[in-house]
């Protein structure tokens, strides 16, 4: 009885509310079609089945390669220091994976070797599309179409997922033509790739997000884990968009018992894939980003990380980077959108971002990536780019909504589907313009050196041999990077390298350089150094000039050698064995290595002394299994190349070798801590401090015991460290000036 009691009260109810709907749509004109559909009434998208669907997206991507492969054919420029030097380590990695000519697989050490500052995804993809396409310039750039590709596949599955499919082909098609975005298809950077590869790793993650059981699954976890662990060894730039993301999943993950294990398991294989690079290069990882990001933005001048000005900068750049039809469209869409659901007063259900249906995450990726890109000291313009797919679905969605209006109110029937159609095809024409006027304002008709004639006719004259030219110039047409770029066509080995911007390094060049690169005028560059080194090379009879080529402006670019007749290039297989030796003095030996490394590595830019004392060292302990030079040269060579369990090997020789010397030692827990081995590295310090009144081997034993988990070793780390640090600067402030000398 009670049961028919309620159906009964329960069944009039729902006739009272069915009356109440009739007559608010006898009021409200027809029923709206749903979003998710894919056909206005008179504009119809391909839906039918799925194959049309890729077809379509297959278009687009067409149109943008087609639209990207014109505008490199007209364009003339060659790479500058960023797109040269992103080049050479495609180069690099297609080389070392054998697909290049001029280079063979040597081991995993030394493909890790290929990427210390950036890490190597990209420049793996790139360099295997280089072994298909070529390595030139323009040949390199089909994998960003590839990149492209990735992209667009993403942005219109997530959309499809959002809304429907059209929406999806919709939203892929304004990421085609959002002008920052064409902007980064034709410039070889990291951009697209990282943007590409976060982008996928958002979506995946926000599949993961979703409540059971859409979300939840064991696929996923492991698809986003893969897909963020690619986007941060793409560039690990791509924090600043994925770390609260991510933080926010694994928070609300551990929160419920069924994903627990699964957070766990997504972790494991994010660090699995990351960490053998940056154990590998973690050191040289952390002195580039600090220069590229926070000595770089001090540099340029860039405002401080919490300042409104930086709040406010990539904001600025919005109505230029997205361009103005796509952001007028969409936000008179969203607009309409957002009176439309005050006016209805309806639930959260039809309102036009439901924190349920994957708008919310979508909308929290967008302002986490825009935060934390903001926070960044360093502002260039690229470095919002992988936020700016998210804003392009935001915006699409106030396309799509606008078109629905269109569709369903305000306009007789019949006309109704032709005017959303008209409207869609007036917006995507209209952004098209704005994108391809800006194209078009970008193409450079010359390359603006003559570089490519100087390398052909250096190559001609050293075939593939391996060669390093003192570029003095540095302009975005003319620049080591693209030197190198230029030289190593088709397997070329010749390095462009920069030296010269200290009056100290002019002896040592004109000591041991064999080619030079000059300019007529200014070279290019402000520094009065470079200007001087030039007119000091022209002096110096011992080099003559091969040839010359017009540059602009009245200048010319020259190419001078070292004369056959004067004598030959200083080598500094010498002075390395005396400064290895040196280090065994401690703190004032090093002090002459980091003098003398950095400029002889910018003059041999293959290393090839390194190559030498290596036979010579190694023929030396063939005859002497004990000799002090050959094990110091060794341990040096084996720092120098990052492989720190070598260098453990020879400093241990060497510890047993001098047991009086506290620095073989010092220089065992030092590599040892570079290499992660901090307990083993706290036992060699421990050991070794109780032997030597050394503050240096003190403070190693407690940073070492601290990060093998010892916290006792806090307190005392915070009084030794300082110290010891006192010590080192002490000693390296008060070497004899002739330590730092360059070698004659």
């Amino acid at each position: 009885m009670a049961k028919g009691v309620v159906t009964e009260g329960t069944t009039a109810q729902g006739a009272d509310r069915c009356s109440a709907l009739r007559r608010a749509v006898r009021v409200s004109g027809p029923r709206p079609r749903p979003l998710a559909g894919l056909r206005f009434r008179s504009l119809r998208l391909p839906a039918a089945t799925t194959w049309c669907w890729w077809l379509a997206l297959g278009l687009i991507w067409l149109a943008c390669t087609a639209a990207d492969r014109l505008w490199l054919q007209l364009d003339q420029r060659l790479p500058a220091w960023d797109q040269a030097e992103y080049l050479n380590s495609a180069v690099d990695h297609g080389r070392a994976l054998g697909l290049l000519p001029g280079g063979g697989w040597g081991g995993w050490g030394a493909l890790l070797d290929l990427s210390p500052k950036i890490p190597p995804l990209a420049s793996l993809v790139n360099g295997t599309v280089m072994g298909m396409a070529g390595d030139s310039p323009d040949q390199a750039s089909w994998a960003l179409s590839l990149w492209q590709a990735l992209l667009l596949t993403v942005v219109a599955c997530w959309g499809r997922q959002l809304v429907g499919p059209g929406f999806g082909l919709l939203s892929a098609a304004l990421v085609g033509l959002t002008p920052a975005l064409a902007a980064l298809r034709v410039d070889f950077t990291l951009d697209l790739p990282l943007t590409a590869a976060a982008t996928l790793a958002l979506w995946l993650l926000g599949r993961w997000c979703a409540p059971a059981p859409s979300g939840g699954r064991w696929g996923q976890s492991l698809a986003a884990a893969a897909a963020i662990a690619a986007a941060v060894l793409v560039k690990q730039s791509a924090l600043l968009v994925l770390a609260l993301p991510c933080l926010w999943a694994i928070g609300t993950g551990l929160r419920q018992r069924p994903r627990r294990l699964q957070v766990l398991a997504a972790l494991a294989l994010v660090l699995a894939a990351v960490l053998p690079w940056l154990h590998h290069n973690w050191i040289t990882t952390l002195g580039g980003t600090n220069r590229a990001v926070i000595e770089s933005g001090t540099r340029e001048g860039d405002p401080g990380p919490f300042s409104l000005a930086s709040l406010l900068w990539y904001t600025r750049l919005g109505p230029e980077q997205l361009g103005m039809p796509l952001l007028a469209i969409g936000g008179l869409g969203g607009l309409l959108a957002w009176l439309r659901r005050l006016r209805r007063r309806s639930g959260p259900s039809g309102g036009l971002i439901g924190w349920g249906s994957g708008w919310g995450w979508l909308l929290g990726c967008a302002l986490a990536g825009w935060l934390c890109t903001s926070l960044s000291p360093n502002k260039d313009p690229r470095y919002i780019a992988p936020v700016l797919p998210l804003l392009v679905l935001l915006l699409a969605r106030g396309w799509w909504s606008l078109l629905h209006g269109i569709q369903a109110n305000g306009i007789q029937t019949r006309w109704r589907g032709a005017a959303a159609a008209a409207l869609l095809g007036i917006g995507l024409a209209g952004t098209a313009a704005t994108t391809a006027v800006a194209r078009i304002e970008q193409i450079e008709a010359q390359p603006g050196s003559p570089l490519v004639s100087v390398i052909a006719a250096l190559r001609q004259q050293v075939a593939n041999q391996p060669v390093t030219v003192v570029v003095i110039p540095t302009t975005a047409s003319l620049n080591q990077h693209n030197v190198s770029s230029f030289g190593r066509l088709n397997g070329g080995q010749i390095l462009g390298r920069e030296i010269g911007k200290r009056k100290e390094e002019h002896p040592l060049v004109l000591e041991q350089a064999e080619w030079l690169l000059l300019a007529s005028g200014d070279q290019g560059t402000e520094r009065k150094a470079s200007r001087r080194l030039s007119r000091e090379v022209r002096r110096d009879g011992r080099f003559r000039r091969v040839g010359s080529w017009p540059w602009d402006r009245g200048r010319e670019i020259e190419l001078w050698r070292r004369r056959a007749d004067a004598p030959p290039a200083g080598r500094f297989d010498q002075r390395f064995i005396a400064l290895a030796r040196g280090i065994k003095q401690g703190p004032a030996g090093l002090g002459a290595v980091f003098a003398a490394i950095g400029p002889q590595h910018q003059l041999d830019g293959h290393f090839l002394y390194q190559r030498r004392v290596n036979a010579w060292a190694w023929a030396r302990l063939e005859r002497n299994p004990s000799d002090p030079d050959a094990l110091w040269s060794l341990g040096l060579l084996a720092v120098l190349r990052n492989r720190p369990s070598e260098a453990d090997g020879w400093f241990s020789r060497l510890e047993r070798l001098a047991p009086t010397n506290p620095w073989p030692s010092a220089y065992r827990a030092v590599v040892l801590l570079a290499d992660w081995q901090a307990g083993q590295a706290a036992a060699v310090a421990q050991g070794a401090s109780g032997r030597f009144e050394q503050p240096v081997l003190k403070a190693l034993a407690d940073l070492a015991g601290v990060l093998s988990g010892d916290l006792r070793r806090i307190q005392p780390a915070r009084q030794s460290l300082p110290r010891a640090i006192r010590m080192v600067q002490a000693e390296l402030e008060g070497e004899p000036e002739s330590e730092t000398e360059s070698p004659q």
